[in-house]
């Protein structure tokens, strides 16, 4: 059933309105920056919830604002599909977007850039939105750069740090070769079937089934470059190497887009389409396959950074990872199940790493933290009910997400149980590197300097606040009946609930991951520096992150900056400068030449009126 409804462009255009606000108004009272800002997106939450209480069972409401394009025979409206998965995603967005823009208020009190910051923010929220409530892929891909250019902007949002500055141009390149691959896709689906609406691309399922490009079926192809899209947003295997660097940002930022938001808009994709990916069988496996070797390769770096945020970024990438090997062995509610505890607890966790950075005058190195939890017991033990959740401790949140994703790899209808066990051994070193984080930051003694133990002191509520409100979800959001909602949407068949063995041994992995932590990092403190030393080099190319950034460096950016260098010294001073300056050269000789002819003198004109007209004359009595 399909109910018409304006109420969803509101949605949209209240934090809108908030941006304008921002951008005309926001330096005359900056006062109600503090308001409007988190208040538009309270408000947005607000008409999703009564979105959502007049949604039927199984159906959709439609809000079709106006025909967009129409050309040639194609056709894209303006228009907003709001229906089970799009419900779960704008709840999230919206949600933990308030409780982040209340955060803000208080983790970026006093700085210069207060009224900007909120802007970018609104701004995001409205692109996410977008996104997520699109009825066709073009709008969606609006959305979809939109929240690319949030990104850059939050980023560098300390530009005259260069660092920041450089973090934020990596991003916005980086994504931008996902985002040709994806535009790739969705020019080769409109060529086939002639329309980008979800709805339409869903009628025209035979149509594509029979279609081929280059001796490739289209589904294929199609959905191999929405992939490469997806890659890129989401931070997968090959195109991971932005997310790290994207830490130089303010920590909400880190929180927002970076852990709960953005970048899940890959994995929200190929569920939306999931009636186009399973036309391509080999593209799910492809799906599954980068999903548990980036979920692994993240999760072994993220064991030996010290950067706290640098920790919880590669933490991200895996956890994406999960999500994505969901998604891949046919289990797209279990994935966006995923994607919504996740936004839980590493939203939670990001924001109470935002808090001891706060307490620690900007410290991010765990070596110099320790002993956190007599000074800071909210943040605490918040980011212990994250931490247990991100493990998959029994009964939290994470727990039960995870576990769907793990046994659908071992049993679902597309498992792949290779891939199942990259993914259990994935979760033994997730427990293991937040229980490292957790122990390093807030038990043992204190390594921080005097004048850091001096100041240190517990956030104030409009940051811990949030962070009560993310610990609750992150210990029971589990209950939520978000597999089996999506699951509906989607189309997929779910997996066989998880037999008590396949809990107990998660358990016993969760549990044992945060045992060696304690074991290592508190009770005998002396270990992990004996064990990396035995290690040696191998310990040193995790800590480097295996040293990709070099070899992409060494790779890409090394011989296009010397191409780009070449053609500037060559194409640019000897063939466009050339051209240019020869044509005035050419100007200048053939005018000296004419300017001799031009003497100023009657007879002069006159003898040559004459040799004309003899000439002619001539000519015709030939």
């Amino acid at each position: 059933m399909v109910i018409a409804s304006t109420l969803l462009r509101w949605i949209i255009i209240l934090p809108a309105l908030g941006l304008l606000f921002h951008v005309f108004l926001g330096r005359r009272f900056p006062a109600a920056v503090k308001i409007v800002g988190p208040g538009v997106v309270l408000g947005a939450f607000a008409l999703v919830c009564a979105a959502l209480a007049r949604l039927p069972v199984g159906g959709q409401l439609h809000d079709h604002l106006y025909t967009w394009i129409e050309v040639a025979g194609f056709r894209a409206d303006a228009a907003l599909r709001f229906d089970a998965l799009s419900a779960i995603m704008t709840l999230v967005v919206t949600g933990i977007g308030f409780l982040i823009h209340v955060y803000s208020v208080g983790y970026m009190h006093g700085d210069e850039g207060f009224t900007r910051f909120f802007a970018y923010l609104n701004l995001f929220i409205t692109a996410m939105l977008i996104l997520v409530l699109a009825d066709n892929l073009l709008l969606l891909f609006v959305g979809w750069e939109g929240v690319g250019l949030c990104s850059y902007l939050l980023i560098g949002f300390w530009y005259t740090d260069m660092a920041n500055a450089v973090a934020g141009k990596k991003a916005f390149l980086v994504n931008r070769i996902g985002d040709a691959g994806f535009l790739m896709g969705l020019f080769l689906l409109a060529k086939t079937v002639g329309t980008l609406d979800v709805h339409g691309i869903e009628q025209h399922l035979d149509v594509l089934r029979q279609a081929t490009v280059g001796g490739w079926s289209v589904p294929l192809v199609v959905c191999l470059l929405l992939f490469v899209g997806a890659t890129g947003k989401s931070a997968q295997i090959p195109l991971y190497v932005w997310l790290p660097d994207a830490m130089a940002g303010p920590t909400p930022v880190s929180a927002l887009i970076h852990a709960a938001t953005m970048v899940t808009a890959g994995v929200y994709m190929i569920a939306r389409l999931h009636a186009l990916y399973a036309l391509a069988p080999q593209a799910l496996a492809v799906v599954a396959v980068i999903g548990a070797a980036t979920a692994l390769f993240a999760a072994t770096i993220a064991m030996a950074q010290t950067d706290i945020k640098k920790v919880l970024a590669y933490s991200t990438i895996s956890q994406l990872g999960y999500m994505f090997l969901g998604v891949g062995v046919g289990a797209a509610g279990a994935g966006i199940f995923h994607l919504v505890t996740h936004a839980f607890f590493k939203g939670l966790l990001f924001l109470g790493a935002g808090s001891v950075i706060h307490a620690m005058s900007g410290e991010q190195d765990m070596r110099r933290m320790g002993g956190l939890r007599a000074h800071l017991p909210i943040t605490c033990w918040t980011m212990a009910a994250a931490t247990l959740a991100i493990a998959g401790f029994p009964l939290t949140s994470g727990f039960f997400s995870k576990d769907e994703i793990l046994w659908s790899a071992w049993a679902g209808p597309d498992a792949h149980p290779i891939l199942a066990a990259l993914g259990y051994l994935t979760a033994f070193l997730t427990a293991f590197y937040m229980g490292r984080l957790f122990c390093l930051t807030f038990l043992g003694t204190s390594r921080a300097s005097n004048e850091v133990q001096h100041h240190l002191h517990e956030s104030p509520w409009s940051m811990t606040g949030p962070l009560c409100v993310l610990a609750v979800l992150a210990l029971v959001g589990g209950l939520l009946p978000v597999p089996e909602t999506a699951a509906r949407v989607v189309g997929h068949v779910e997996a066989p609930e998880p037999p008590l063995w396949s809990m107990l041994f998660a358990s016993a992995l969760s549990i044992g991951g945060l045992g060696l932590a304690y074991f290592a990092y508190v009770a005998r403190p002396e270990l992990p520096e004996r064990a990396a030393a035995g290690l040696g080099g191998l310990y040193a190319l995790v800590r480097d992150k295996y040293r990709i950034d070099e070899l992409y460096d060494l790779l890409v950016v090394r011989p296009l900056f010397g191409l780009a260098a070449f053609l500037a010294n060559l194409i640019d001073p000897k063939l466009i400068d050339g051209i240019v300056n020869g044509a005035g050269v050419l100007v200048a000789a053939t005018s000296g030449a004419a300017r001799r002819l031009q003497t100023g003198n009657v007879q002069h004109y006159a003898l040559s009126f004459l040799l004309g007209a003899i000439l002619l004359v001539g000519y015709f009595m030939r």
